[in-house]
């Protein structure tokens, strides 16, 4: 199990702050899935505070053609140069957390990067069960693909990212694009310790879980079944895309901390994208925990892991003209 001295300093700092913050509150299980967000919420707020000013920062709501999608948009620079883009979508289970949860990660991306970062406010679950928020995340990609240019976006120039399972919509949503022939809306994936399958490992979870952990088996299992309509979609790959074809993926970055419960998953989908002959890129962080890039405001290890996926969105979508 995950001891204290596997951990880096900082993020110990990190998790017990959230552990304090969580005392104000309920136990989770006893509250409403509504409820349940506002806590979180409230929690991180401290997380998002500080960081960079963008140029723009716009909020609205719009069907791109499957239901209504929340949309904010951080554009860093105030001209109107047609910039590259990454659609971000944020973790939580599928559960919990929205766009102000990761208000700040979405604006160090796009100060960093020099792109302009949209983030999805998709419909959580278990009121909006599969395949709800991928069906309106699929609508909105390809909505842009006509249509990026009424936002100065270069359409020719956009990657997806998000953090768990955020990083597992990002994935269901290119393999969408590519069996409809979109293969290349999309220029690369950013994936932040994704999520890509209900099933841990006992080795994982005597590993990473148990008491005390940040996520434990029996918690990502319960967001699995919030998530899913039943047992019969845990053998569909646009659920969970470690089951699917990748070939003729763009290229991927994989950020794994080396202590998280479902870093096995990434380490696999590593394994499956190289056998596709895609372009993957792993960056292993030591001494971190799920959801360790929440903890930039004090920890260096979560800055530089925020730093390499702002690099490699550059590398992979180039600079402004």
């Amino acid at each position: 199990m995950t001891t204290l001295k596997d951990l880096d300093p900082d993020i110990h700092r990190f998790l017990e702050t959230m552990r304090e913050d969580w005392k104000a509150w309920p136990a989770l299980e006893t509250m409403s899935f509504p409820e349940q967000r506002i806590a979180a919420e409230r929690v991180r707020e401290r997380w998002t505070r500080g960081g960079p000013d963008m140029a723009v920062t716009e909020d609205f709501t719009f069907d791109f053609g499957a239901g209504v999608l929340g949309i904010r948009i951080y554009r860093p620079v105030a001209d109107d140069t047609p910039l590259p883009a990454l659609v971000y979508v944020h973790g939580g289970g599928f559960t919990l957390f929205n766009i102000n949860t990761h208000d700040r990660l979405m604006r160090e991306y796009a100060a960093q990067s020099g792109v302009v970062v949209i983030g999805v406010d998709y419909p959580l679950a278990p009121e909006n069960k599969y395949p709800v928020a991928l069906d309106r995340i699929e609508a909105l990609m390809l909505w842009l693909g006509e249509h990026a240019g009424r936002w100065k976006i270069d359409p020719g120039r956009i990657a997806m990212g998000g953090d768990s399972a955020g990083g597992n919509l990002s994935f269901a949503t290119v393999m969408r694009l590519r069996d409809k022939g979109k293969a290349g809306l999309v220029k690369a994936i950013l994936s932040n310790y994704g999520g890509f399958s209900p099933h841990i490992s006992d080795e994982a979870e005597a590993r990473f879980g148990g008491p005390g952990s940040i996520m434990d088996r029996a918690e990502a299992e319960q967001y699995w079944t919030n998530y899913l309509r039943g047992r019969e979609d845990e053998s569909d790959p646009q659920a969970c895309p470690l089951l699917g074809d990748v070939s003729g993926f763009p290229p991927v970055m994989l950020v794994i901390p080396d202590l998280d419960l479902v870093a096995e998953h990434s380490f696999a989908m590593q394994e499956r994208l190289a056998d596709a002959d895609v372009d993957v890129e792993t960056k292993v962080y030591p001494g971190a925990v799920h959801s360790f890039l929440e903890a930039m405001s004090v920890s260096s290890l979560a800055r530089q892991g925020i730093a390499d996926g702002a690099a490699f969105i550059r590398k992979t979508l180039g600079g402004r003209p």
